[in-house]
């Protein structure tokens, strides 16, 4: 993972929730704790690198690939 996508994303996610974080003062906590899941749930997502991780597929050939050859 390259540091500069890691520390703009950061900021990105600080400017964001200084910005948005006035105006969500005066609306209920829930809407607060909402505001604070979404963007840390986006802020994790846009941290991991999605196109390049392998997919379930390699997850289910790593697991049967053994009981393949075994049963051979």
């Amino acid at each position: 993972m390259k540091w500069g996508q890691i520390v703009t994303m950061s900021a990105f996610a600080c400017i964001l929730f200084a910005f948005e974080w006035p105006r969500l003062s005066r609306l209920p906590r829930r809407d607060k704790a909402s505001f604070i899941t979404l963007l840390f749930t986006g802020w994790v997502l846009s941290l991991l690198d999605l196109p390049n991780l392998p997919g379930p597929t390699t997850l289910i050939n790593a697991i049967f690939k053994p009981l393949g050859q075994f049963l051979e």
